[in-house]
């Protein structure tokens, strides 16, 4: 029985202002909805952290248009590193991102949960919490399953739901910022920023992954070698903005003693500032658009392990029995697997689930960036892209050696199973 397609036909592939909102939407959402509370006890001093991700985001954006524009015809990030590194590194990236993006969405499901106990307090306990997750995930898998358009488009409808909450945190935040709780929370340890800065990158970049989406979704990009370039920097550009505006307005706002324990950050400064009832609306918003970013992500998931078991790299039930055809079954694995991580990552409470699973996912996300970055300077010979390509990969391994050991040792072992993994795939699927 032949199982059913659900991606477009080359056609009606994306444009890149429909991929360049897909990018923003899958940044916007996916970092800023629980990253105040995640990151109260760095306090208001990670303003620095964002400059810092902000530079680094962008070059990486530059990155990418690189890679789309020297290989057009590339399917994801595995084949552009394929192309570049090998075929083991290709093997690599797309297990690597493929896994990323699933840890990411259960990250995204609990930061949607977080906002849902503005209304339903007794989501903030743990088992309510795990039955909440599972629900935004098999929804959102859903809108993949009716096709890859469909959850593009779902993505970028929710964007502009997605910025009432923080155009509303930004004006409360003007409104009522207060200059002296914002000095307050500079450095609510009293540690060193040499210390608490670095430390705190990699939970900051978490906001600027997606940076890569456009070039993970080259095969659906109407012109690769313009579109993923422009659609990159733009995405970046809007997200940079947003970030920076709204975190120094919770900041400027809230104690950060008392922002640790929000699961709904902006919804809590806008009830200071403008009530009740206007926060509730703020926090409806943040789940719709959190709906609509777990889309977009499970989107790329599915983009990544079709495109790996086409290489031979994963089971044939993620795809290959038509070149760039998904089948239905590959959803719903994803989704299986992305319900297990929901079981096996739960805490007692929603933030420190939160902290745990973007800690890991951005760390395996920042290596696949300097595997990237080198593909880039595989690929050319010019002296601007590869400068280019060694200040990514100079961002990515700093960002990385930063992070905490905590998030740095799951990926290692990542990398190490997938190692040896890749002996029984050469020798199963003659790669």
């Amino acid at each position: 029985m032949t199982q059913t397609e659900i991606l477009p036909d080359p056609p009606h592939r994306i444009g890149w202002a429909l991929a360049a909102l897909v990018v923003a939407g899958n940044m916007i959402g996916s970092g800023v909805y629980l990253l105040p509370a995640t990151l109260a006890p760095t306090g208001s001093s990670s303003i620095i952290g964002w400059l810092i991700c902000g530079v680094g985001a962008v070059t990486l954006a530059l990155v990418f248009g690189g890679l789309g524009r020297m290989q057009p015809d590339a399917d994801g990030l595995s084949d552009f590193t394929r192309r570049g590194m090998g075929r083991f590194i290709g093997y690599q990236t797309g297990l690597a991102y493929w896994a990323a993006c699933l840890a990411g969405n259960v990250a995204l499901a609990v930061a949607g949960t977080g906002y849902l106990a503005f209304f339903i307090p007794a989501l903030k306990e743990p088992l309510w919490a795990a039955v909440s997750n599972l629900a935004l995930i098999w929804l959102t898998s859903a809108a993949y399953a009716s096709g890859a358009r469909t959850a593009a488009r779902f993505g970028a409808i929710t964007l502009g739901l997605g910025l009432i909450p923080i155009v509303l945190a930004i004006i409360a935040g003007v409104m009522a910022f207060n200059s002296d709780t914002f000095a307050a929370s500079w450095s609510p340890g009293d540690q060193p920023l040499l210390k608490t800065v670095p430390a705190s990158l990699a939970i900051i970049f978490w906001a600027f992954l997606g940076v890569e989406s456009a070039a993970a979704l080259s095969s659906l990009v109407k012109n690769p070698a313009v579109d993923v370039g422009r659609a990159s920097l733009g995405g970046v550009a809007l997200a940079f903005i947003v970030y920076v505006a709204a975190s120094i307005a919770v900041f400027g706002v809230i104690p950060a003693d008392v922002l640790v324990h929000s699961t709904s950050p902006y919804a809590d400064l806008v009830a200071r500032v403008m009530g009740s009832s206007v926060a509730g609306l703020v926090a409806a918003c943040a789940v719709i658009k959190v709906l609509g970013t777990i889309a977009g992500w499970t989107m790329l998931a599915g983009e990544t392990s079709r495109g790996a078991a086409e290489a031979g790299w994963m089971p044939r039930w993620f795809g290959g029995a038509q070149k760039g055809k998904t089948p239905l079954s590959n959803p719903i694995l994803n989704c299986v697997v992305m319900s297990a991580m929901v079981v096996a990552s739960a805490q007692p409470t929603l933030g420190q689930q939160f902290g745990v699973l973007i800690g890991v996912t951005s760390v395996l996300t920042l290596c696949l960036y300097a595997l990237c970055s080198m593909t880039l300077w595989k690929l050319t010979r010019k002296a601007g892209w590869r400068t280019l390509a060694v200040a990514g990969l100079v961002f990515s391994t700093f960002a990385v050696a930063a992070a905490a050991g905590g998030y740095i040792l799951p990926s290692v072992g990542f990398f190490a199973l997938t190692s040896l993994a890749w002996i029984w795939v050469r020798k199963t699927q003659k790669v």
